[in-house]
């Protein structure tokens, strides 16, 4: 597909007046990252993430015909019971990216409530989670307005459309793992939305848990926009997207063959390489806290003495995300009460696995 067959043309909203629809939509995790991207939020490697379950936003957008036509978007946005103005801008810069593909939201007042389930901008891909969730309840309006549009086009174009708010929502629509990017060795993906990993995954993959342990539950240093614009110049750039983009064809391998130990090789070598990638940039920034650290090597001990399959992986942020098999979740569980949390800020810890996508909660 391209960008021209999301538009939609030809539409009456003659027969709507007003309504409301509720989208639970869950964060991800990559495996492989995406970091460093070309307009139109277009990323520079491929990456492939678990989509997760218990970190989710939960959006309603209420919407009302307006009774005149007026040249620009008219919103209200909520954030847990409060009025944010101060979101208003990234909301309205999503809006006019969107526009040409949506061209009925300047048609209606709209009232945006949103509420996560885990801290905000601490590096639990809130953006992900949050832009996801807005553009499935657009693509329910859209679905209201033309109801011929299949399921598949549905979460495609909702997929597409997460990704003009923030790159990474558009692993939230579908999982459990996901896969975004064009890659030549990876079937029907795509840089202009995420799609289901297209191969039998191995059953050692299958129910897989994320612990995610809040080193820092303040807003993290650095945005992730930002972030991705150090990547424009810096020296390392082009060697990182190789790396990304031959980690990608190795996980889909392992994903299918369930080797857990090349696994974890994989996956903390990403981690550390997007951290890597921070710190030698300009300017530069060490995203991770010294408790991150002694999570880190925590892991790397209990592994060594145990054979355990534990290990981590990291977002922009200080907060360590803690993968580990089904088969293993009381021992780990017990490692992570008893040797971990002490690390984590005020204790606080997520017990996350890995889940099916977002789901709609109510009717229009």
């Amino acid at each position: 597909m391209i960008e021209t067959d999301f538009i939609l043309s030809d539409f009456s909203l003659s027969k709507i007046q007003e309504g409301a629809v509720t989208w639970k939509t869950p964060s991800n995790i990559a495996l492989v990252k995406y970091w460093g991207k070309q307009e139109p939020q277009i990323p520079k490697n491929t990456s492939i993430s678990f989509t997760l379950d218990a970190c989710f936003t939960l959006t309603t957008l209420e919407f009302k015909l307006k009774t005149k036509l007026q040249p620009e978007f008219n919103f209200e946005i909520y954030f847990e019971g409060e009025k944010k103005d101060d979101f208003k801008p990234k909301i309205e810069k999503f809006f006019e990216r969107i526009e040409q593909y949506v061209p009925f939201l300047k048609r209606f007042d709209l009232v945006i409530k949103t509420r996560n389930s885990f801290p905000h901008s601490s590096g639990i891909a809130s953006s992900a989670s949050g832009m996801s969730a807005l553009a499935l309840c657009i693509m329910s309006l859209e679905k209201l307005i033309k109801p011929t549009i299949s399921q598949e086009f549905f979460n495609k174009k909702a997929s597409f459309l997460a990704r003009l708010g923030s790159g990474s929502a558009c692993r939230s629509i579908e999982g459990e793992l996901i896969v975004w990017g064009n890659h030549s060795k990876i079937e029907g993906s795509s840089n202009l939305f995420g799609v289901k990993y297209p191969y039998k995954v191995h059953k050692n993959f299958k129910n897989y848990h994320d612990t995610i342990l809040l080193v820092d539950e303040g807003e993290k240093q650095v945005s992730s926009t930002i972030g991705h614009q150090l990547m424009l110049n810096h020296p390392f750039a082009q060697q990182r997207f190789k790396q990304a983009n031959d980690n990608v064809l190795k996980i889909s391998e392992i994903l299918q063959n369930g080797n857990l130990k090349q696994f974890i090789e994989i996956v903390e070598s990403e981690a550390l390489s997007l951290h890597a990638m921070m710190m030698t940039s300009n300017p530069y920034f060490i995203l991770m806290k010294p408790n991150t650290l002694k999570i880190i090597n925590k892991i790397w001990e209990y592994r060594t003495i145990t054979k355990s399959n534990v290990c981590f992986t990291l977002d922009a942020g200080a907060n360590v995300h803690v993968l580990f098999p089904e088969e293993e979740k009381e021992s780990v569980n017990n490692f992570i009460i008893n040797e971990l949390v002490q690390f984590c800020q005020e204790n606080h810890y997520i017990c996350d696995r890995i889940g099916l996508g977002a789901k709609r909660l109510s009717n229009i």
